[in-house]
């Protein structure tokens, strides 16, 4: 997919740091680093303040003027598009084109499978082998054409080809964001919250990726995993090949948590023994090389939460190490992550993880910012705020390239009894049975992008509702958009508005790109 500078972030130079490392960090060439800074040599000192071209999940509009000598097939290699993309974009009927004509590019093509089942082959031709076959529904990300085939990214991240003839084949401009969005899957955690399944099976076409939480680190060996929660092995096939079938793809979450309700210091000692070693270390990796080949995964998604400070630098070469594991396979690593605002040891949740380092290692960085309210004494307030996002996701992008970047949003909400100080847990459905019950009247907080609605109880306590629904999921995707993110990942599917689906499939242009 294009990609062109479209803001900057700041970056302080830290120990060791060179122009080259910083720019490899940030995938942006010395030279512009250099020019943005006025900077006349390459050198650098320890804590300065360096802007750094950002990059968009896809670009900014581009209005491109026909000159003479232009071809479209030169335009559209100069833009890294196709010509039919271009055509298709532009209601052309030719490729005959006029000096001075106005042409829009295309920031993202794709190909959606029209017929029932259609074959994704090694070549342009019904004479490669197959390597997949998808059904109805299946999108694609187009990177190519030759003849009659598109040449599309598949869901392990490797190419294939897929023949035109089983295909609606669309390019997009600029009027819509183009957004990577996850779904972590769960199963039932109660009558009130429902398994992820139903969600998940109605809304494929919507995903980019799904994230099956239903792996743990091991309490009596932290070097192994093991199930998390009742399922069979059939079970996780299944939800593999429902998600291939959608050219979607497919992780374990493999997480250190719950290990004693409301004891957290069980999953921070799961960590410690973990990281003490490289042997312990290594063996972990080598052990999810295994858990994604048994199951025919693409990846992995590590969700580490409870950590001792003093466990930090450890914790990091652990993303070392499973990252150079993954990555001699071939595999997907992505990392779930707490989420902080700055370098400043403030939280001692998330002080531990070390997003520089971490994110050195990933494939994708995803950023779980629903921590902001409704924790033990929080006043009321959304699980996740506008405001909060954007501070914690500018900061990640001085950390991290933000083409690794993914914001975790919530698709739940939380009742606050304001007169008990208390909350509890709410899905879409049951502030919708409490707006009904109570003859609530639901607002819009425009400055938090989220609604809410107050009611009384019958003992006279008063309350505040704050939940998530369509309107509050598009304006937190469309603000990934704007801060040059990838899109964001949903905790969890079965709690959202399920009017979130309709929106997506209007308004955003699903990314198949990872």
């Amino acid at each position: 997919m294009l990609r062109i500078p479209t803001s900057t972030a700041t970056y302080t130079v830290q120990q060791g740091d060179t122009l080259l490392t910083i720019s490899d960090r940030f995938q942006v060439p010395v030279d512009e680093v250099k020019e943005l800074n006025q900077l006349q040599s390459n050198l650098i000192y320890v804590g300065q303040h360096l802007d750094i071209p950002s990059t968009r999940n896809r670009m900014t509009r581009i209005d491109y003027t026909v000159k003479s000598g232009d071809s479209l097939y030169q335009i559209a290699n100069n833009y890294k598009t196709t010509a039919k993309s271009i055509m298709t974009l532009n209601n052309l009927s030719s490729d005959a084109l006029t000096i001075g004509q106005t042409l829009k590019i295309p920031v993202y093509s794709e190909a959606v499978v029209k017929s029932d089942r259609a074959n994704v082959r090694t070549g342009p031709g019904k004479g490669y082998n197959v390597i997949t076959q998808v059904k109805a529904g299946a999108k694609f990300f187009v990177e190519g054409i030759r003849e009659n085939w598109f040449k599309v990214k598949l869901y392990d991240g490797t190419n294939g080809w897929i023949s035109d003839s089983v295909v609606t084949f669309n390019a997009y401009g600029d009027d819509q964001p183009v957004s990577r969005i996850i779904g972590y899957y769960t199963l039932e955690e109660g009558p009130s919250l429902p398994s992820s399944y139903k969600s998940f099976v109605s809304n494929r076409p919507e995903l980019s990726q799904l994230a099956l939480f239903l792996f743990r680190i091991s309490e009596s060996n932290p070097t192994t995993i093991e199930k998390f929660g009742k399922f069979s092995d059939r079970e996780i096939e299944k939800l593999v090949q429902l998600a291939h079938d959608q050219n979607i793809k497919v992780m374990p979450v493999v997480h250190n948590l719950l290990y004693k309700k409301g004891d957290t210091e069980p999953s921070k000692k799961v960590v410690q023994t973990l990281v003490s070693s490289e042997e312990n270390r290594r063996a972990f990796a080598l052990n999810l090389v295994k858990l994604i080949e048994k199951y025919n995964f693409d990846g992995v998604d590590i969700d580490i939460e409870d950590v001792y400070i003093e466990d930090s630098e450890k914790l990091s070469l652990l993303y070392k190490a499973i990252g150079e594991e993954l990555h001699k396979k071939g595999y997907f690593f992505s990392a779930s992550v707490p989420s902080r605002a700055s370098d400043e040891p403030v939280n001692p949740f998330s002080d531990p993880f070390d997003y520089a380092e971490i994110g050195k290692h990933v494939d994708q960085f995803i950023v779980m910012l629903y921590n902001e309210f409704g924790w033990p004494g929080s006043p009321a307030g959304p699980a996740v705020t506008a405001g909060w996002m954007e501070k914690v996701m500018t900061y990640a992008k001085t950390r991290i390239p933000p083409e690794k970047l993914v914001s975790a949003i919530s698709v739940f909400g939380f009742d606050f009894n304001l007169d008990e100080d208390k909350s509890t847990y709410v899905t879409y459905d049951m502030a919708m049975k409490l707006k009904k019950k109570y003859k609530a009247e639901v607002q819009f907080n425009e400055e938090r992008k989220t609604p809410f609605f107050t009611y009384e109880d019958e003992e006279g306590n008063k309350h505040e509702v704050w939940f998530e629904n369509e309107q509050s999921i598009e304006a937190k995707t469309r603000l990934a958009d704007e801060l040059g993110v990838q899109g964001v990942a949903l905790w969890r599917l079965g709690m959202e508005d399920p009017a979130i689906w309709s929106m997506f499939k209007e308004n955003i242009v699903i990314d198949r790109t990872q």
